[in-house]
């Protein structure tokens, strides 16, 4: 019989301070969207200890301040050693995001490598 899943579990690092998104200033107030693209992003699942793989894009249309590549590339490889749902990663990236960048509207989403047979596509999205 397998473990079940618990709240220790559903919770795990969603709280861990992880490096700061850095900005600067955006020139321009019109709306334009940008694309970044992570095809490498890993982090670890809190139940097994195994890594999750998978493809991460974030489009937002910026608003005072665009996000710096540099620390969003340290902010997204900090998750490779951190125990944490692929659900909750996806969430956890919107709201840093949201927090550091205050952008006009954002999409994140996640998509994973095939694991038991399923794949699974995670978006989310400022505003609800």
């Amino acid at each position: 019989m397998s473990k079940k899943y618990t709240k220790t579990h559903a919770q795990s690092g969603t709280k861990i301070k992880l490096p700061p998104i850095e900005t600067w200033d955006n020139q321009y107030r019109r709306n334009y969207e940008i694309t970044i693209d992570i095809p490498e992003f890993t982090s670890i699942c809190p139940r097994t200890g195994l890594p999750d793989f998978g493809k991460v894009a974030i489009k937002y249309i910026p608003n005072k301040v665009c996000a710096e590549l540099k620390s969003l590339k340290y902010y997204m490889l900090s998750y490779r050693q951190l125990g944490i749902f692929y659900e909750n990663a996806m969430n956890r990236i919107l709201d840093d995001f949201v927090k550091c960048i205050k952008p006009k509207s954002v999409t994140i989403t996640g998509q994973f490598n095939t694991r038991g047979g399923m794949n699974c596509t995670i978006s989310v999205r400022f505003p609800h």
